[in-house]
């Protein structure tokens, strides 16, 4: 029995969300350490457009999760960034590539997240949030590199055996 593609594109992005945000849940106890930006990579590369869909179930369910406050409005767009950035890039298997993408991208988390704090405080509000929380991407920043660095190859060879069945 054959399933059809629509069928296959709903299961993919169910269980990618689900992953994502189990993965991310039970992390959630160590700050800024997490391997969301790594699976973004990895479903940009072998299931493409279709990371939009799993990231925005992600967002909607960490809303439900942890609450909608400021830090989720910038959810609904650091990660299509991440997204789009795997995407120009897509074709490139290094795992060194990909750990220094991940590793920027943990660096740039804060500053990127700092455009609803700019609306919502100004100026001050955005600067003081952002030096706050540089102890905090720096280790974003280690962690994404070191994960990607090592899981990079691993996974993606597992999602690409799931994803031919």
């Amino acid at each position: 029995m054959k399933v059809s593609t629509k069928t296959k594109d709903i299961v993919i992005v169910g269980i990618m969300s689900a992953l994502l945000i189990t993965v991310q849940v039970s992390l959630s106890f160590l700050p800024n350490i997490e391997l969301v930006s790594l699976l973004v990579i990895l479903s940009t590369i072998i299931f493409g457009w279709k990371t939009l869909y799993i990231i925005y179930v992600f967002v909607l369910a960490e809303g439900f999760l942890y609450g909608f406050g400021i830090w989720w409005i910038c959810y609904l767009y650091v990660w299509t960034i991440l997204m789009l950035i795997s995407m120009i890039f897509r074709k490139n298997r290094s795992p060194f590539f990909w750990a220094v993408i991940a590793g920027a991208f943990g660096l740039a988390f804060g500053a990127l997240c700092l455009l609803p704090y700019f609306f919502i405080g100004g100026v001050a509000m955005a600067i003081s949030d952002y030096i706050n929380g540089i102890p905090f991407d720096v280790i974003h920043c280690i962690s994404n590199y070191v994960s990607t660095l090592v899981l990079f190859k691993p996974l993606y060879n597992l999602f690409v055996r799931i994803s031919k069945k």
